[in-house]
Parts: structure tokens; C-alpha cells; sequence
């Protein structure tokens, strides 16, 4: 499952060595069958009123490319006191998925939980699950949400690598934590307990985390550090205690190369080699042998074929003992990040007035989330943004303030580097894996919605029996799909996306294909193979307070134009409604999608399809011989290939399932189909129900014009002969209603103090006949934070923009 993102290195090689000792081998173990899943959620505000709705995007990664390990997220709302109140199961495509949360109205004010969480990661530390805090206000609540600026800090100091040793000039980190409001501004400096009026060395912090100094430790002396906020509030630390001898890694990360050193003193007995090895999301890049330990001697690590992300490097002797060990980040001076160009921008400070701009087209990212705000109200990315959840926050178990900062433009990369000598990696223990010691694999991923069934007859199973699934719906012919039980009569269903519940009934053949079974005698019991799984931390302690409400207490300015949107909302979702039906009522019936509706079954449909008729538009084949030289250039992402005298499509680089009417097909078998018996053919890109051959090509459904029926038209007396049967799907997200002020239908609204003016989880280049983004003001936005996200599917780069704009 692990993806080879980076080149591996070998220095000064030691033929004394095997070619992979116990401690490489450690490494490619947790490569290769222990990789790391994290998650990043982008929410549409930072906080919410009781009775709105949560949007998010959701992304996940597996190390620095989006996950191909899971294709379900589960999301969890808690209460402070880890009371479940909501859950939602969500769908992954590339990693990507979207969601939302109802709150209820009655909700009282308080801060609650989200969290979300893959099968996959639940193997691990429940650390790395993501736990976000939400405020959530309600004005008739007798108490009321503050920040709690009273909160003392703490401060820690960390040497580099962990060790402090006479004689030896060492950088040491201090790190700053708080349960409420962390210190806007601090300094520091360092005293010799001897000497308490003479000041060694004196900095200033980086920001509200770190700050960093360097000194020279000598044997026999103690040493204090005196911190100082901005408020006067003092604390003092004191710093380790010096060791006469060891070993201390110096580290210094560069655009060209990670340079390091050893600096050592007085080893009594020195290991006969010290072995240095980088790993990148616990893959070994680099290894190198030192024989002799040297002051003065810095090796560089080329950075040139390493993507950036935390680097740790480890220093082990001959007894495979962890002597030092330091994180860094790679190349933090050059982040590989594409940004997209805002083209044809029109932005209007009007009240009410349309905006628009494009995205330059990008045939590698298909699929973008975009979200508009005004620009007066932060968003979640200036907390914790893709880009640090990718690059940091998603690998590290400390709370950090504002951890965005590190890798916007301009960011600090000392305070970066300091943020990481404070840290180290938990993903593994190193003396454990070591000694063989691996986490036990409890939950395996399912491919999407997968459900076990077992077939009874008489309160007996039923082993190798066919049992006929027989879906239909409303405007539907009806679809037989037999299943066949195993040796004790289970079945399993797998690889279904569907939203809701799903409906169908059931029939169990009997000895022979013409016999039936009387449906009073079978039962069959569905369970799902996925899972929500109980928490068993304790949440996160809160930057916020409940105190008593007062009658005259003001709101937030961001609550108070919530309530306002939200009394607004009830007559937008009406307004909507009926402007929906007229146009129903008003325009033409859709031929495609009628044809649609006739050709194709309820298993055979995805959200991701595009539909093209040769019903409704008979001049579309013209000149065309072969379907799938007809697709060729007419599909983003699909390629039509001629291998030994047919035509074999490749979408996204995978070979699809091919359906001739719903019915699975050779690619060569294609070539005896007239163009002129085409109705319908569909390219679905993603999984889909019907498919339950499984595989994530995709599938290229072909329907003809004496195709489409599944077999007779059901009827009420038919399934009154058969047994029903339900199963739950994905939860849908509520639809966000992204206003439209052209038809006037929205003139009544007195006041629109929205803060959300566009939002789209999921906004598809290559099948959108309109690229623009468009967007109404509200009465009062003077800019707009327009928030772009996507990744190249080649190069696995992030896609970013996050600006202010006007």
C-alpha cells in the first residue's frame, strides 16, 4: 500500500555489514505493511450557531499523497463530556470526501467535538485520529462560551537531539504550551544558578510556540531559563543537567541538502560504527556508516530527489541503541505547492452584486474544492491548513497554536525547526520494532460499503444456493442480480456506493433454476462489515470557558450575523423550492435524462458519470464505425488503445469494466457493434453498485436501442410474493444552498449578513460546461477569502490558494 515517493541513499558503505541488517529491516516492515493514514477536514466557518449546518471536505492522506488505503471516513460529533451525539459514514474518492452535520436547535452553547477517523488508522494510536474542537452558540443558553485568556502557560526546553553535553555549543528549543490563550509575545534568557545577575545568552521568541538560543554547557554548572510575556507574567526552567559525555546530532536543513554533524565527548567505550539513517514517513531514503567520530567532519544529505516533509534522522551503534536522534523539515525554503491563477476576475463590492472568476485549467486535477467567505472572517486554514496537516501537524501528537504560519509566504523556518527539535516521532517505537515488535492489524479496510448476508431455510443455512436480488424503484424496470452462497450459506455484497437506504427483495432458487422456494421459509440477515469504532481517550482539553450569561452580554459579531443568515434561511430554502418547480414545470422534459431513467438500473448509476445519447442527437455518430473510437478524445482521462486488432480503453491509466447492456464484455467484442444499434453510453470513473467484480477503473457502459429492458415491468402483486429487505448507505450531505440573486426571487431578504458566499466540496473541471465561479455579495463585504484545493494526480503535489482579494 505504501507509495515510493523519494530516491534512497547509501554513504560510506561498510562491507562488514549484511545488506539489510535487523534494523532496515524494521524499517521496510513498517513501510510496506504498517503505512500511515491522517486526515485534514476544511469546515465552511469556525463556528456555528445551534441549529445550522456543518459542512466539510475532508482529505486523506497515506504519508504525503492522498490515500488509496481507505475509501470510508468516519465522523463523530461529540459533547465535551464525550457523549456521542451524531455520527456520519462518508465516501472516499482519491482520498477526497464531503459530509455535513445537522445541529439541533435546542444544542446547548458549549464547545463539542469532531472526529474523524479511517478503519485503517484505528490499528495505530488513536493520537494521530483527527479531534477538532467546535464553539457552537446559542443565545437562550444561560451560560455563555469565552476564551479563556487567563490560562497560565508552560514552557519546556529541549536540546538538539535530546542531549547536553560539556563543551559542546548546543541549540536548544523552547516550547510554549497553554490550556487557554497562548502569550502574544515573550523573550527569554539564561543564568548560571552561581551567577544569577549575569546573563548568558538572551533571544526572543519565534511566535505564541517556540523560540531558540545556542550555548555552551559546561560540566558542574546548573543553568536557569527566565521567561517574560508581553503581560509580565515570569516563569523559570530549568535546563537539563549538563553530561560529561555523549553524542550530540547537529542538523541544519538547506534548499541543497540536510547538513549534519556528530559532535561527541569523552566516549569511554566507542561503538565500533555508528550507523545514521533518515526515514521520510517511517521509509528508509538514506543510511550511512561512521567508523570514526569527528568534530569537525559535516556530511550533507542531497536534497535534489527528496519531497518535502518531516526527516528523521536516527544514530544507532553497534547494538542497534538509539544514541541521538533529531527531526527536520526538508527544503522548508522551497515547498512544492501549485497555485492556481485566478482568470477573467470580477469582483464587485456592491451589495448583492455578482462576482466571478475561472481556474486555469489543469487536466491533472480533476476535481477542486473551492470555498468564498468575506473576507472579515477567518476561515479553519488559519488555524491548522492543508498544508500543515500534510507537512506537520498530521504526523505530531502535540497541540501547536496556529501551526498554518509555518508554511505560509514569508513563513519563519527557524521557528519550523525549533517546533520540530521540540518534538519526536511517535509513529513507531524504535526499541520495539527493533525487537520485532509490530502493531497487531485488528481492522482491515472494506472497499467502500460492503455487507456480509447469510441465507437460511428453516432456520437452516443455506450453502451453495443462488439467491436472486431483485432491485427496482419508482420509473425503473426491474433488475435480477443472483448471488451464490459459500459452504455455510453467507454471501458477501461489496464495493457499493449508495446514499440513504436502499431497498430491494429477494427469491432463493430451489434445486433447479424453475423451482423457487416459498419465501416463508427463508430468512436472510444482513451485517455490515464496517464499523464505527468507541473512542477511548479523553478529549482535548478546551481553549475555552462557560461562565454565567448576562441579560445585556453581547455576541460575537461572526454569531450575531448567523442569527441573521439563519432567519433568512427558511425562506431562501422555500424560495429555492418553488423556483425549482417552475422550471420544471416551465422547460422541457430531459430527453438524456429520461433515456437515462428507461436504459440503466439503480445499481448501474454513479454521481460521477457522464451520459452521452445517440437517441435524442442521431447525428452524433456520424462518420463513427466503432464506439470506442467515437469516446477517443471525447473523455478526459480515458485513452483508447489498439491491442491485437481491438480497441481497449484505459481511463486514468486502468483498464474498466465494459457492460453491453448491463452485461459484463470483452473490449473485442465491441468491434461486431454497429454504431447505428448505440442508444446510450455512460463512463463512470469511480466504483459503482453494480460493479461488483470490484476494481477502481471505472467502467464504460454500453446501451442499445434493443437493449434497456432488465425484464418486465414489476407490479405490486409480484413482490407481494417476495421479502424486502433494507440496507443503510452513506449519509448524504445537506445541500448547500449557494444564493442567486439574477431571478429576484431573494429581493424580500432585509438584510444579508452571510459569511459563506460560495462553497463547493467538489467542483469537477472535466465534467462542468461552465468553469466559472460565481458568487453573490452580501450588504457589507469589502473583500473576499477565496480558498482553492485539489492535487495533481501525477506528481501527487498539493494545490493551493489561499488569498484575500478584492
Amino acid at each position: 500500500m505504501s507509495k515510493k515517493l523519494i530516491l534512497f541513499f547509501t554513504f560510506n558503505a561498510f562491507a562488514g555489514l549484511s545488506a539489510q541488517d535487523k534494523a532496515e529491516l524494521a524499517l521496510q516492515t513498517l513501510e510496506e505493511k504498517f503505512p500511515q493514514e491522517k486526515i485534514h477536514l476544511l469546515l465552511n466557518k469556525n463556528s456555528y450557531l445551534a441549529g445550522e449546518n456543518i459542512w466539510f471536505k475532508s482529505f486523506v492522506f497515506e504519508g504525503y499523497t492522498p490515500s488509496d488505503i481507505s475509501t470510508n471516513l468516519f465522523v463523530e460529533l461529540y459533547d465535551r463530556n464525550k457523549v456521542l451525539i451524531d455520527k456520519k459514514l462518508v465516501p472516499l474518492f482519491d482520498g477526497q470526501g464531503n459530509g455535513s452535520f445537522t445541529l439541533p436547535e435546542s444544542m446547548k452553547e458549549d464547545v463539542y467535538y469532531m472526529r474523524a477517523y479511517t478503519t485503517w488508522m484505528t490499528n495505530f494510536s488513536e493520537s494521530f485520529q483527527l479531534v477538532k474542537e467546535i464553539p457552537v452558540y446559542n443565545p437562550a443558553s444561560p451560560e455563555k462560551l469565552e476564551l479563556n485568556i487567563n490560562s497560565p502557560w508552560t514552557a519546556s526546553v529541549y536540546p538538539e537531539s535530546g542531549t547536553f553535553i560539556n563543551g559542546i555549543n548546543t541549540k536548544l528549543a523552547v516550547r510554549i504550551q497553554s490550556k487557554g490563550a497562548m502569550p502574544s509575545g515573550w523573550n527569554g534568557y539564561v543564568i548560571d544558578t552561581a551567577k544569577p545577575d549575569e546573563k548568558i545568552v538572551s533571544f526572543k521568541g519565534f511566535d505564541e510556540n517556540v523560540g531558540s538560543f545556542r550555548m555552551t554547557p559546561q560540566s558542574g554548572k546548573t543553568y536557569q531559563l527566565f521567561l517574560e510575556d508581553a503581560k509580565g507574567n515570569q516563569k523559570t526552567i530549568d535546563l537539563p543537567p549538563v553530561s560529561s559525555s555523549g553524542i550530540n546530532l547537529q542538523v541544519e536543513s538547506r534548499t541543497d541538502g540536510i547538513r549534519y554533524s556528530l559532535k561527541s565527548k569523552n566516549i569511554a567505550n566507542p561503538s565500533t560504527f555508528y550507523k545514521v539513517m533518515g526515514t521520510i514517513n517511517n521509509q528508509l531514503v538514506f543510511k550511512s556508516v561512521i567508523h570514526t567520530l569527528s568534530d569537525e567532519k559535516v556530511y550533507t544529505i542531497p536534497a535534489g530527489q527528496l519531497v518535502n516533509g518531516i526527516l528523521q534522522i536516527i544514530v544507532i551503534d553497534d547494538k542497534d541503541a538509539v544514541v541521538a536522534q533529531r527531526l527536520c523539515f526538508i527544503k522548508p525554503d522551497l515547498l512544492k505547492v501549485k497555485q492556481p491563477t485566478l482568470q477573467s476576475p470580477s469582483f464587485n463590492e456592491t451589495p448583492r452584486a455578482l462576482n466571478s472568476f475561472k481556474i486555469n485549467t489543469d487536466s491533472r486535477v480533476s476535481n477542486y474544492t473551492i470555498a468564498v467567505s468575506d473576507g472579515r472572517f477567518q476561515s479553519t486554514e488559519e488555524d491548522n491548513s492543508l498544508l500543515s496537516t500534510l507537512w506537520l501537524t498530521g504526523d505530531i501528537t502535540s497541540k501547536l497554536s496556529s501551526p498554518y504560519q509555518y508554511f505560509t509566504k514569508g513563513h519563519n523556518s527557524d521557528a519550523l525547526d525549533a517546533v520540530l527539535i521540540s518534538e519526536k516521532w511517535k509513529r513507531f517505537d524504535w526499541r520495539s520494532v527493533i525487537a520485532g515488535d509490530f502493531p497487531v492489524i485488528k481492522n482491515n479496510p472494506e472497499q467502500y460499503i460492503s455487507y456480509k448476508g447469510k441465507v437460511s431455510v428453516l432456520g437452516k443455512p443455506a450453502p451453495n444456493a443462488t439467491l436472486n436480488l431483485i432491485f427496482n424503484t419508482e420509473k425503473q424496470s426491474m433488475g435480477l442480480y443472483p448471488v451464490k452462497t459459500d459452504a455455510n450459506g453467507f454471501f458477501t455484497l461489496g464495493g457499493l456506493i449508495f446514499h440513504d437506504m436502499f431497498k430491494f427483495h429477494y427469491q432463493l432458487n430451489g434445486e433447479n433454476k424453475e423451482t423457487k422456494v416459498p419465501k416463508e421459509q427463508v430468512q436472510v440477515i444482513f451485517q455490515p462489515n464496517y464499523s464505527f469504532v468507541p473512542y477511548r481517550s479523553s478529549l482535548p482539553e478546551s481553549r475555552y470557558i462557560l461562565t454565567k450569561r448576562l441579560p445585556n452580554d453581547p455576541l460575537p459579531e461572526e454569531i450575531t450575523r448567523s442569527i441573521t443568515t439563519k432567519s433568512n434561511q427558511k425562506l431562501i430554502n422555500e424560495k429555492i423550492i418553488n423556483i425549482q418547480e417552475v422550471k420544471l414545470r416551465a422547460q422541457k422534459k430531459d430527453l438524456t435524462k429520461k433515456l437515462n431513467d428507461e436504459l440503466s438500473s439503480p445499481l448501474f448509476r454513479s454521481s460521477n458519470e457522464t451520459v452521452f445519447d445517440f437517441v435524442n442527437d442521431e447525428g452524433k455518430a456520424q462518420g463513427h464505425t466503432n464506439v470506442m473510437q467515437w469516446l477517443q478524445g471525447r473523455v478526459a482521462g480515458l485513452q483508447i488503445q489498439h491491442r491485437e486488432g481491438a480497441f481497449v480503453p484505459l481511463i486514468r491509466g486502468a483498464q474498466p469494466m465494459i457492460y453491453l447492456d448491463e452485461m459484463i464484455i470483452n473490449p473485442e467484442q465491441i468491434s461486431f457493434l454497429s454504431m447505428s444499434d448505440v442508444a446510450m453510453v455512460k463512463i463512470i470513473k469511480d466504483y459503482f453498485m453494480g460493479g461488483f467484480a470490484g476494481g477502481s477503473g471505472g467502467a464504460i457502459l454500453i446501451y442499445t436501442k434493443r437493449g434497456g429492458s432488465q425484464g418486465k415491468i414489476p407490479t405490486s402483486e409480484m413482490f407481494s410474493q417476495l421479502k424486502q429487505i433494507s440496507l443503510r448507505g452513506y449519509d448524504r450531505p445537506e445541500i448547500f444552498n449557494n444564493l442567486d440573486y439574477s431571478g429576484g426571487a431573494f429581493n424580500r431578504i432585509q438584510k444579508d449578513s452571510r459569511s459563506i458566499l460560495y462553497w463547493n466540496p467538489a467542483f469537477d473541471m472535466e465534467s462542468s460546461e461552465d468553469p466559472s465561479i460565481k458568487f453573490y455579495n452580501n450588504d457589507d463585504a469589502q473583500n473576499y477569502r477565496i480558498i482553492i484545493m485539489g492535487f495533481d494526480k501525477d506528481s501527487n503535489l498539493p494545490l493551493y490558494y489561499n488569498e484575500i482579494v478584492k
